[in-house]
């Protein structure tokens, strides 16, 4: 059998687990995160996975699995374009195949390759018409998704689109916007914190979420509850 079927032996096995969860019992933050780990067990390679949520004109990565798939989710939102946001606006599969000489965004193709992603792949999750979404996925190498890894990806997505729109069922417009911001609100405090650290150290933007980050994988903790101390506090033990 050839290596690329592989892939796909797992993929039944993780989407068992998906159809077994029920909704009830799980919140859509956790159902997601199930989602996005699993789909970075059963792809090969070094793959980092995200879940973007897109209301309006307002965009936010509801979990990942990785620092370099939030960080490139954040950049993609910083520009008001990218994969991510156009597998999430237009329902097509978006991929990336080399970062190095990808032309339709080039500028943050190169900021993904500096960082450390060579191919992306962004399948979209049609769930209502208020809120759409993608299912984001980033290797390390170029030319990182193969037809097996795609058709995997494809098979994963849904799962997530009936996580989002089982808890669209439950709750109104106005509490999914609320929900939305709460998660916005957690990216201002990170851009807050950003702040604090580039006066403090002189640091850019970039590196004082690289900073962060660095501190975030050392104690275990998420980017979000780092910022949140220092911003409270003014407290923050740097790396190095």
């Amino acid at each position: 059998m050839p290596s690329s079927d592989v892939p796909m032996v797992g993929a039944d096995e993780a989407l068992e687990q998906l159809g077994s969860l029920s909704l009830r019992d799980h919140s859509m933050e956790s159902v997601l995160q199930t989602v996005a780990d699993l789909v970075t067990q059963v792809l090969p390679g070094e793959i980092e996975a995200s879940i973007s949520l897109l209301a309006g004109d307002r965009a936010v990565t509801s979990v990942f699995t990785g620092i370099l798939a939030l960080e490139l989710d954040e950049s993609q939102y910083g520009r008001g374009h990218g994969p991510c946001l156009h597998a999430a606006s237009t329902g097509e599969v978006v991929e990336v195949t080399d970062a190095r000489t990808e032309e339709r965004w080039p500028d943050y193709a190169r900021v993904a390759w500096e960082r450390g992603s060579g191919s992306s792949l962004s399948v979209p999750l049609p769930i209502q018409e208020q809120v759409s979404g993608a299912l984001n996925l980033y290797a390390r190498e170029p030319h990182g998704f193969d037809a097996a890894a795609r058709a995997a990806a494809l098979r994963f997505a849904p799962y997530a689109a009936v996580a989002v729109s089982n808890m669209h069922a439950y709750e109104s417009a106005r509490s999914m916007a609320e929900n939305l911001q709460a998660a916005l609100e957690s990216r201002a405090v990170i851009d807050q914190a950003k702040g604090i650290l580039m006066e403090r150290y002189k640091l850019t933007a970039d590196q004082a979420f690289q900073t962060m980050a660095a501190v975030s994988m050392r104690r275990n903790r998420k980017v979000r509850d780092i910022a949140a101390t220092l911003v409270r506090t003014g407290e923050f033990e740097r790396d190095g």
